[in-house]
């Protein structure tokens, strides 16, 4: 408990699903802080614990923005990390999980929230987050599940194999609430990477839709799903435009459609595979890089703030995925 306030108006929470959308290091598209966004926007919201970030944030690693014109200081995008109790359409609660991914005390970290899972009466823990990957704009997100246990999730076909990555306070947060015998389950949306540092709204909706059907949830997607067919049109645009963008994609088209294809014939092939001859890392690096510079194709990244679902007041710090 020295890592968290309990709101005065928590009372008696008791909730069967807590979906953890911390962003850090890697939430390519911004997708679950678009996703947390959302939720908290739309839904009947309300602050259950807010957790002391001076202990938990590295501000030299992690600087917070901070505005300044006309001679003095005008803003400061203070980082925050929360627990909100979330009502969903049939009036089911909820708890989310969101904010920035500590940089520090990972362990007692994972403690407080395994702690806040079995006072609260938690079930099953949902965690969500954008990847980025060599797939198009132009075809359906496809996710990544993982679980703490045979059956959580259905099957899917083999993505990446056997792999190694740098840890997440979200892996570590899944790997303990499975060792403690939790049921644990997490969404990777697969994010173009040439977006990944852009708002990519259409796998933010995917990620709402895989955590409602997992926590048997009614959650909404429909503002997620126009923001996504607005912002599709803009990206379209500024693709034709560009014939080096252009090549990228339909290289990418292709290679998609090919894992889809080998996918549904039960093979091993996954997308980091190259079934087609893609353009040089040299040759996608500029012609993303040029894409990018002409403009954000929905916005600024929304940044934190204290207050419970006030979508101006408090929306999510994010971190571009890597």
């Amino acid at each position: 408990m020295e890592l968290y306030d309990v709101h005065p108006d928590a009372g008696d929470v008791q909730a069967r699903v807590l979906i953890n959308a911390l962003t850090g290091a890697m939430d390519a598209g911004h997708a679950a802080a678009l996703a947390a966004r959302h939720l908290t926007a739309t839904l009947d919201t309300q602050r259950v614990l807010t957790f002391d970030v001076d202990e938990l944030i590295d501000y030299r690693a992690h600087r917070p923005a901070m505005t300044f014109e006309n001679w003095r200081w005008t803003d400061y995008e203070e980082p925050y990390v929360v627990l909100d109790l979330v009502r969903d359409d049939e009036g089911t609660e909820l708890l989310l999980l969101h904010g920035s991914e500590p940089d520090l005390r990972w362990t007692a970290f994972v403690d407080a929230v395994i702690d806040a899972v079995e006072r609260f009466g938690v079930q099953r823990t949902i965690s969500i987050h954008g990847v980025p990957m060599g797939v198009p704009h132009t075809r359906p997100t496809t996710v990544t599940a993982h679980a703490s246990e045979p059956g959580l999730i259905p099957s899917q076909p083999e993505i990446v194999g056997t792999v190694q990555v740098p840890g997440s306070v979200t892996g570590l947060l899944e790997y303990r609430l499975g060792q403690a015998g939790h049921q644990a389950v997490g969404f990777s949306a697969n994010v173009p990477h040439y977006l990944a540092q852009s708002h990519f709204h259409q796998a933010a909706a995917e990620l709402v839709r895989q955590s409602a059907r997992s926590g048997e949830l009614a959650l909404p997607v429909g503002d997620l799903e126009q923001a996504a067919s607005e912002a599709a049109l803009e990206i379209e645009r500024q693709v034709s435009a560009s014939p080096e963008v252009t090549a990228v994609v339909q290289a990418l088209e292709q290679q998609y459609d090919a894992f889809m294809r080998g996918a549904n014939q039960e093979t091993r092939a996954t997308l980091l595979a190259q079934p087609v001859e893609l353009p040089t890392a040299d040759e996608i690096g500029a012609a993303v890089e040029a894409f990018l510079q002409e403009a954000d194709a929905t916005g600024e990244p929304p940044t934190g703030g204290p207050a419970a679902g006030d979508e101006d007041d408090d929306p999510l710090g994010t971190a571009p995925g890597e």
